[in-house]
């Protein structure tokens, strides 16, 4: 598959600073509900998964940021992923201003600024607890590697 996943994400208003924009621990939390969708809109999904007897474990992440998400933004979240090893696989992200949602709850399409970038990289783990297992096939063809984002 060729396509670049996006996942749309709305900041909450609790997740913002005294400085009025996103507080940089949630960058990581968006790169995750991301992943997970990816996984659910690509197959197997997160309990597709688990009913193969297969978790993950997020062994290393990144982040680069450029600029501020406030309250009320939407970010679009590019997923593709990068690499698929043996036991593990990685993730490139992007995430962009999408748009900003008003107080009467219209929609106001943005810029489309890239905000930020990251990667996660992953072990396949098994459920039961015997560590590191090769990468299920299910899974692996939902991680056909793509070119890394830019």
């Amino acid at each position: 598959m060729g396509e670049i996943f996006t996942y749309r994400n709305r900041v909450r208003y609790y997740e913002t600073d005294q400085q009025g924009v996103v507080f940089n621990m949630w960058y990581m939390g968006y790169l995750d509900e991301a992943m997970n969708a990816f996984l659910d809109a690509r197959g197997p999904g997160y309990g597709g998964m688990l009913a193969l007897g297969c978790d993950v474990q997020l062994v290393h992440s990144e982040l680069d940021w450029r600029s501020a998400l406030r309250w009320r933004e939407e970010a679009d979240i590019d997923v593709r992923p990068s690499q698929v090893g043996t036991t593990s696989f990685t993730l490139d992200y992007t995430v962009r201003r999408a748009a900003t949602v008003t107080e009467d709850g219209s929609v106001v399409e943005a810029d489309g600024a890239v905000l930020a970038t990251g990667r996660t990289v992953y072990v396949t783990v098994a459920t039961d607890g015997g560590g590191k297992i090769p990468v299920p096939p299910e899974l692996r063809a939902a991680l056909e590697p793509l070119e890394p984002l830019v």
